[in-house]
């Protein structure tokens, strides 16, 4: 029997510059209390921070230990961990990669298509090229990371998902960007949107959370404002694909 219902639950957390095993450890210190629930949403580069640099100028990727991490945390405690890192996939190639990690061990990853040049993001990293969707428990996920937030093109529904899930370190100085834009892909998409941020600060910039999960009709299910939150909401797919059978806008998108 297929579920139509899900939880789902948000950290919105503040992130140790250039430190993957103290951000793993402060992270699996929340996961341990979480209640029950099937998928847990992490922000973009919850392992060292976003183009994070060290003394010397040289970006710090993650150390590799933190997706082996992610796959014991998800069968541990029976759900999906998501969120992305910053990964050295070989010498000349590093990415900025968003991993979906089952309880079983299995990974799907999706690699950032629009990297953020204002800031240099381009320097460090290789854009993806390909939209990845991930079935999990009988939803379909979208992953996206951050800036491609802004490129609606890049994330319109093709009838292939029910949920996009964005994963940011979107700074405050442009929070009601990122909170207009949470609600416009949720509406435009006819689907649940499901975006995590982080809070604190880096060497560049602030960041003030408002994670939230959006239902269709671009209503919160569930928000954070900010400072750190655990934040959890039901999706509903019985509810979604009556709603776009009954409303069907997305058939007559450009």
């Amino acid at each position: 029997m297929i579920p139509y219902r899900m939880n789902v639950t948000l950290l919105q957390r503040d992130i140790v510059a250039a430190a993957p095993a103290e951000n793993r450890r402060r992270m699996e210190g929340l996961l341990e209390g979480l209640p029950e629930t099937d998928l847990v949403v992490l922000p973009e580069m919850f392992s060292t921070g976003f183009c994070t640099l060290d003394r010397r100028d040289t970006i710090v990727y993650d150390d590799g230990e933190t997706l082996p991490w992610m796959q014991r945390m998800a069968e541990k405690y029976r759900f999906a961990l998501a969120g992305s890192l910053a990964c050295r996939v070989t010498e000349a190639v590093r990415r900025n990669r968003f991993f979906f990690v089952m309880p079983d061990g299995a990974v799907r990853f999706y690699d950032k298509k629009h990297l953020f040049s204002y800031a240099g993001e381009e320097r460090y990293f290789t854009a993806g090229d390909r939209r990845v969707v991930v079935e999990y428990k009988g939803f379909r996920f979208l992953l996206q990371v951050c800036y491609d937030i802004r490129f609606p093109v890049w994330s319109r529904y093709r009838g292939d998902y029910d949920a996009i899930i964005y994963v940011a370190n979107f700074p405050a100085l442009r929070i009601e960007a990122w909170r207009t834009l949470v609600r416009a892909r949720a509406i435009e998409n006819q689907c649940y949107v499901i975006a995590v941020n982080r809070v604190g600060s880096d060497q560049a910039t602030s960041y003030n959370g408002y994670s939230a999960v959006i239902d269709a009709y671009g209503e919160p299910l569930t928000a954070c404002a900010d400072e750190a939150c655990i934040a959890s909401a039901d999706l509903d797919k019985r509810r979604l694909d009556v709603f776009r059978r009954q409303f069907p806008v997305w058939r007559d998108a450009d």
